[in-house]
């Protein structure tokens, strides 16, 4: 309660610091110069989040949890876009303007420009779907057009448990299948454990994936997310037949797998590059506090489980009850209590101007779309959108329209745009 004390003081005296800077500012451009905007001063509200946090925790650094709030003034519209979809996971845009959506329990469909959804397209691997198991995401080769290959991570049973795995085949021209389907890459080692999978993919500017994977939940693989000679809790970059990609930052060294590009990971369900920058970022599941954002480097440690700014589901502390530690990076934002935020996207479009280079979040136990507005890599307000719905929200895309489009463990498909 002594930190939630300082940290509602803080908010009064950051209130009342915007509302002196603001009566004498000019106005200034938005554009996106050097990566960072700014904030329109006139929509300044107080942190979104009021209830308690689980720890007494102090942050890092000013601005690491609840920043001030922000609306947007643009009048937007939202519509149930699409429905009928069974436990949707991940979804990405087709060339066309259509998207691919991932179901649960190992089928995707097709929904078009107008809505409608598509039959089951078949043919993948089983997919594990107990618990947080199934399958995954998904992505399209770089030049689909031409080769419609589809890129998808799944939970694959194994001789010793399962594990998050990544497969790859061709969308057949009638749209009904997934033909020549191959497993080009599993997290190893196999875990009895149906969580903690990750699991999404992001392409990088060589044509290489990013794959993030979990560390599988429980007490016993969590250290899993710190040895490198193992898979579990880590961002890994393979090329597209699965193989370490070339500048991986552990290529060479000795009883390191050379696919990992950063480490210290719990669940990390959301992946997107910058659009201006290149950067990935990150977003990861806590336990019971201490959702994170993290902005990721090739080679760098983000800390689970020896810090963390959660606490045990019981109550108690996570390792030591450390939130610091020497070589361990920082989360640029967490949440305490958590929002559980799944896939992420920074919208680059202009439809909604002043959303441009935003990072968008979608929240299941949140129940929203978590909008941050990031200045130098650090957050610095945050919004939270579609909360009158109910929904756990699962994934979040800028459509090739401009529009953003979220999917939800319901089977909806929502529609942000003008």
């Amino acid at each position: 309660m002594r930190n939630f004390k300082r940290i509602i003081l803080s908010v009064v005296l950051g209130l009342v610091a915007n509302v002196a800077f603001s009566s004498c500012s000019e106005n200034r451009s938005d554009e996106l110069a050097d990566n960072k905007p700014t904030s329109p001063t006139d929509s300044i509200l107080p942190p979104v989040e009021t209830n308690p946090p689980n720890t007494d925790y102090e942050p890092a650094f000013e601005g690491q949890t609840r920043v001030l709030g922000i609306k947007t003034k643009t009048d937007y519209t939202v519509t149930e876009f699409a429905n009928g979809l069974s436990s949707p996971w991940g979804m990405c845009n087709l060339p066309d303007g259509r998207i691919l959506v991932t179901e649960k329990n190992g089928t995707m469909r097709i929904v078009s420009q107008s809505g409608s959804v598509g039959g089951e397209i078949t043919g993948l691997p089983p997919v594990n779907s107990s618990g947080q198991g199934g399958l995954l995401d998904v992505a399209v080769d770089p030049n689909f057009a031409s080769n419609r290959i589809v890129y998808w991570s799944f939970s694959k049973n194994g001789n010793n448990g399962t594990a998050t795995a990544v497969g790859k085949g061709k969308l057949s021209n009638d749209e009904t299948e997934i033909e020549n389907a191959q497993v080009i890459y599993v997290a190893f080692p196999e875990f009895n454990s149906t969580l903690h999978y990750g699991s999404r993919l992001v392409w990088d500017a060589d044509g290489n994936l990013f794959v993030s994977t979990g560390e599988r939940s429980n007490k016993q693989s969590r250290p899993e997310a710190q040895n490198l000679d193992a898979a579990l809790g880590k961002i890994v970059r393979i090329t597209t037949d699965g193989s370490p990609a070339p500048g991986n930052p552990f290529i060479g060294q000795t009883d390191v797998l050379p696919e990992i590009y950063s480490y210290g990971h719990r669940n990390v369900q959301g992946l997107a590059r910058h659009p201006v920058t290149g950067d990935l970022w990150e977003a990861e599941f806590g336990p019971k506090g201490g959702d994170e954002v993290n902005l990721i480097k090739p080679g760098n440690d983000y800390g689970w489980p020896a810090i963390s700014y959660g606490v045990e589901y019981s109550g108690g502390p996570i390792g030591q009850g450390i939130t610091q530690k020497e070589g361990m990076e920082q989360p640029v934002y967490y949440w305490d209590p958590v929002v559980s935020p799944s896939g992420i996207t920074f919208y680059s479009g202009s439809m909604i101007s002043e959303w441009t280079n935003n990072l968008f979040l979608a929240c299941l136990s949140g129940q929203h779309i978590a909008r941050l507005v990031i200045e130098g890599n650090r957050v610095v307000r945050e919004e939270r959108l579609l909360e009158d719905e109910n929904e756990r929200f699962r994934d979040v895309l800028e459509g090739t329209d401009g529009a953003l489009y979220a999917i939800t463990d319901s089977g909806k498909m929502y529609k942000i745009y003008l």
